[in-house]
């Protein structure tokens, strides 16, 4: 069998019931005779072994050499050995036998109070979101002997280790928008016209089906008292003396006026409105034809049609955000129970995941974050990262994307790392795209953005409608404007680009985010919006902004019914 790739050879192992070392996988690629030292190996390996160590390829290849390994010869050290090795054990975590769920419609996020560790939290179907019942996990009864940290006793016999035969041959994972390597701005003025000349574009086309649209400059020749309609970027919005409402449209003719009239029920929207987002407005104009007084306010929205689509075969993706590798609070204990999980039978299924941003925690990102880190090289936070990403099974598809803290430039939309960093964190042949991107799986269109631009709509919209307790409702208005950071000039930096990457141009069936540090999820028009939560506890930085995250949740995607079970491994 000819082993050509990194990737063939992890596949060849886990067919016959092996993970391995990463280390491992290098020296049988790097082999004369790939396929017949991965042939010895697993044949010269211990009966209870579960794993294929640098040390088991060694072996094959100084037997085949005859000759006794270098004294100075570099070996694993036991510590270390044991590290890598920990992710063959099963977690023996808590966790329920049955999935909870109930009947709330308005996607309301989990509590995270009273929740066993490693334990099923809750189940949202296709129809809507539920929340977890506030109930301790039941242990599992699998007959390994558990810690209160949900880590086998000493001298428990080894875990089941899951048959973890990859199905390549099925596997479908494509890339879209994802503008690594195509940055085309330079700073310039004409660059951001030409940024947001994009986003009009694109966005009134979604808009024109909707309204019998005119240019500003044709609404201002138009006779006064005709019914007139126009699409463009909210230029200013300001409130009267009479406690109506005045909005400024921008579109590339030149703006025009529009009144909200108080009495005419769009309050409810009116404070939904950010700047430089596209919207819509019918009305009639004034006798003068100076100003339009406005009869509706449309999005260009997500359809409330929308069809999602859907694997062919059980399969499912793991969704997680913020890692934080590197700070003080970053939760090893959690992520080595989650990785342990990914190994055992009931994990099976998962075969994707997605990491939306903040792998690390990033050097100056916050004022006297220094205090706070455990590491303080910005390398070498990666370098660790990557070490507990190798704990996770090598069959696993892993697509990533940046975040504020990663080293990356903080503009939207953000590049995949440079070339440095990439091969620090190829591990696992992981797909390293920009933020936001697009990812097709298996028929499962899943849009990828950290969320930077949530703050912006939290602080800017009301409390009902976005906060970060319910951080999902804030994705729900990133949706409805079809646009994933709308506001310039703000909290959230973008960079001009020809094209405007931040757009929502195709309909996804799942959102997801991060950023935020809380888990919230739940349906809007059929697309299931998803914020992760994260895997760094309470930082005194956060303590003192009053951000109470949701730390050790591993959101688990069923991407045959869009349903999505929510487990708690801190």
């Amino acid at each position: 069998m000819p082993l050509e790739s990194n990737a063939r050879i992890v596949e060849e192992l886990a067919s016959r019931g092996y993970n391995a070392e990463r280390e491992a996988v290098t020296l049988l690629a790097s082999a004369p005779d790939p396929a017949t030292v991965l042939e010895s190996a697993v044949e010269q390996a211990p009966d209870d072994a579960l794993r294929i160590t640098a040390d088991h390829v060694r072996d094959v290849l100084d037997s085949g050499r005859d000759t006794d390994r270098s004294a100075d010869e570099p070996r694993p050290s036991e510590t270390d050995s044991a590290t890598r090795n920990a992710s063959t054990r099963n977690d023996g975590s808590s966790e329920t036998d049955s999935e909870l769920s109930g009947n709330q419609e308005d996607g309301s996020p989990v509590e995270t109070e009273g929740l066993g560790t490693g334990s099923v939290v809750s189940k949202t179907a296709e129809s809507g979101a539920d929340t977890p019942a506030k109930s301790e996990a039941t242990p599992e009864t699998n007959g390994t002997p558990k810690t209160t940290n949900g880590t086998p006793e000493a001298g428990s016999p080894p875990a089941q280790e899951a048959d973890r035969t990859p199905n390549s041959d099925r596997r479908e994972l494509e890339i879209g928008n994802d503008m690594t390597g195509r940055s085309t701005g330079t700073g310039e003025y004409r660059d951001f016209v030409q940024t947001f000349r994009d986003r009009y574009e694109r966005l009134s086309k979604l808009l024109r089906g909707r309204v019998n649209h005119r240019p500003a400059e044709a609404i201002a020749e138009m006779p006064g008292g005709s019914d007139a309609a126009m699409i463009g970027l909210v230029n200013d919005v300001r409130s009267t003396k009479s406690g109506h409402w005045l909005v400024e449209l921008e579109d590339t003719t030149g703006t025009f006026p529009a009144l909200i009239m108080k009495d005419k029920g769009l309050a409810d929207v009116v404070d939904e409105l950010l700047m430089d987002e596209c919207l819509a407005v019918e009305g009639t104009l004034a006798d003068d034809a100076g100003i339009l007084f406005a009869d509706s306010l449309h999005f260009p929205d997500v359809p409330r049609t929308h069809r999602t689509g859907g694997a062919d075969r059980h399969v499912q993706a793991a969704l997680v955000s913020d890692i934080h590798v590197g700070s003080d609070e970053f939760v090893a204990d959690a992520w080595a129970r989650f990785a342990d999980w990914l190994h055992t039978p009931e994990a099976e299924p998962v075969e994707y995941l997605l990491l939306a941003g903040d792998m690390v925690e990033g050097v100056g990102v916050y004022p006297n974050q220094d205090e706070e880190l455990e590491i303080v090289d910005i390398y070498e936070q990666y370098e660790v990262f990557a070490e507990h990403l190798k704990a996770v099974p090598g069959d696993l598809q892993i697509v990533m994307i940046p975040g504020n803290h990663d080293a990356v430039r903080l503009a939207e939309p953000q590049p995949g790392f440079n070339d440095e960093i990439r091969d620090i964190l190829d591990v696992h042949d992981a797909r390293i795209v920009s933020n936001p991107a697009t990812v097709s799986v298996e028929g499962v269109e899943v849009l990828m953005y950290h969320g930077v631009s949530l703050d912006e709509v939290i602080a800017e919209l009301p409390e009902e409608k976005a906060s970060y307790d319910d951080p999902h409702k804030a994705m729900y208005q990133l949706l409805k404007k079809r646009h994933v950071a709308p506001q310039f000039g703000g909290h959230t930096r973008v960079a001009p680009e020809e094209r405007d990457y931040l757009v929502i141009e195709d309909v996804p069936d799942v959102f997801h985010t991060g950023h935020v540090h809380k888990l919230g999820w739940g349906k809007y028009h059929n697309v299931l919006a998803v914020n992760s939560g994260c895997w760094q506890a309470q930082t005194d930085f956060q303590r003192s902004v009053n951000i109470d995250p949701d730390v050790g949740y591993a959101p688990i995607l069923d991407l045959d019914t869009l349903e999505m079970t929510v487990r708690k491994f801190a």
